[in-house]
């Protein structure tokens, strides 16, 4: 949904900004207030939760806009800015907390996600900028810069918000339940690691590339937020990492066994070949083929 409406609104502001085509400049505002909310409930559903019914209201910015329209079409130029600021810098807020503040997505994807969730709020914010400029623009006597200064800064924010939304890094599979069950355990964070310890090898759930740290929580029937933190305390680093490390170390057994590279990166939970050669390097501190050179 988030990049069709991308899409849409690339269409809109041609029509409306060069084409001049009639209405479409009303139509702009509107369909503009949707988009930062719209990056706000794929980030959370695809990275944080599952959806909920009360994310509906994040989308009542096309009211807000029509209201502005038919009481004070210039409230649009703070209330379209705001928008933009205000939800990008939720996103970059969470995305600059880790992994671990995003426990549906693949740890098999590290830290990249967050980078990445991180881009696409900077991206809302950057395009906020643009009325600055447009206000700058008319008091300088250049009206005219109008539409390219909308064009280019909208344009660029879609663009990135679009390309970056491609990425199967930020896709949370399978889709767990919103919160993992309440039960009474103990508060001892060395007692989680080392029930942790024994799940993941004895049942060997690392080598399952789509696992998140929802799965993890629920095995161990804790809240995620307090296995994480365990992890954290006790390893020095997030679960992401801890998976990873396990993965690699796996990976390796199988390397000094005989197999290729794409054989112990595939059977050791990794699914692309990116993750799998950032992970190692981090670990091992060399390439898988470095450190099949010195082992042999």
């Amino acid at each position: 949904m988030l990049l069709a409406l991308c899409a849409a609104q690339g269409v809109i502001i041609s029509l409306a900004q060069h084409y001049r085509v009639p209405g479409f400049a009303l139509l702009q505002p509107i369909t503009a207030t949707l988009i930062p909310p719209m990056a706000w409930v794929a980030f959370q559903t695809t990275a944080i939760r599952g959806f909920r019914l009360s994310d509906g209201w994040h989308l009542s910015g096309p009211v807000v806009a029509v209201v502005c329209l038919v009481l004070h079409p210039g409230l649009l130029n703070v209330v379209i800015p705001g928008l933009f600021v205000a939800y990008g810098a939720a996103i970059l807020w969470v995305g600059l907390k880790g992994a671990d503040a995003m426990p549906r997505l693949r740890l098999e994807t590290g830290d990249l996600p967050g980078r990445i969730w991180q881009v696409i709020g900077a991206s809302l914010i950057a395009s906020a900028l643009s009325d600055a400029l447009i206000i700058a623009a008319s008091m300088l006597g250049a009206a005219f810069l109008q539409p390219w200064i909308i064009s280019i800064f909208s344009s660029g924010m879609l663009l990135a918000v679009g390309m970056l939304s491609l990425s199967s890094a930020l896709t949370a599979r399978p889709v767990d339940p919103d919160e993992p069950p309440e039960r009474p355990i103990s508060d001892q964070d060395i007692q989680i690691v080392e029930r942790l310890d024994a799940l993941v090898q004895e049942r060997r759930l690392f080598l399952d590339p789509d696992l998140t740290l929802s799965q993890l929580a629920r095995k161990m029937v804790i809240p995620a937020k307090q296995l994480s933190g365990a992890i954290n305390r006790v390893t020095g680093a997030n679960v992401s990492r801890y998976i990873n490390a396990a993965r690699i170390r796996t990976a390796q057994k199988m390397l000094t066994q005989g197999k290729s590279i794409t054989e112990a990166m595939f059977e050791s939970g990794f699914n692309t070949k990116s993750n799998f050669n950032r992970e190692f390097l981090r670990v091992a501190g060399k390439s898988p083929s470095d450190w099949l050179a010195d082992q042999r």
